[in-house]
């Protein structure tokens, strides 16, 4: 089974080896990896998947919270959340194909972001299987490149929401550390 999980990290150089490195040490195996800027000044947003089983995954998410920069760590797999992939596709065109695959990435409400003579670049925004299926489509026309940015993911609702609280929190975490939410709630 594929695990979606979040971790926060503080923003400093380093971070991501010892993440990916630790990862690599437990062999773990991660399916996708994604890591950009936060809601929180000198926070990074990790949203990488995984492939196995809930004891491995209960063993990603303690080894992870060792990690000395990451302050938080949460398993969204079983919560409702929004989750979504992108991909960039450089498909092989010519003037008898180019209508056809307009018409494909339309009905997948994708976009072409770029248009050669003999290829475009086609740019789709979904869920795995949404990306999957256009890929699939586009392959019969020939993908010459592609990249994928792996999922991102935030939950659904309020369960997304911070509090005037949960905000104090990380920020004490992004300046001083794992120890840092009993300080925030002293305050």
């Amino acid at each position: 089974m594929k695990y979606t999980l979040v971790a926060w990290m503080r923003d400093k150089p380093g971070v991501l080896n010892r993440v990916s490195g630790m990862m690599r040490r437990r062999n773990f195996n991660i399916d996708s990896l994604q890591v950009g800027h936060s809601e929180t000044e000198g926070i990074s947003r990790m949203t990488f998947v995984v492939d196995g089983d809930d004891r491995m995954v209960d063993q990603v998410i303690k080894q992870l919270r060792k990690v000395v920069d990451v302050t938080r760590v949460v398993d969204i797999s079983d919560r409702p959340a929004v989750i979504r992939e992108m991909a960039l596709v450089r498909v092989a065109t010519t003037p008898q194909t180019r209508p056809e695959i307009v018409q494909v990435v339309n009905i997948y409400r994708g976009d072409i972001v770029d248009v050669a003579m003999d290829s475009m670049v086609v740019q789709i925004v979904g869920s795995e299987d949404r990306v999957d299926s256009l890929i699939d489509l586009l392959s019969h026309f020939g993908i010459q490149e592609m990249v994928r940015t792996g999922r991102v993911a935030l939950l659904r609702g309020a369960t997304g929401k911070r509090t005037k609280r949960s905000t104090a929190v990380w920020k004490a975490q992004a300046s001083n550390g794992h120890h840092a939410e009993k300080e925030a709630q002293k305050a």
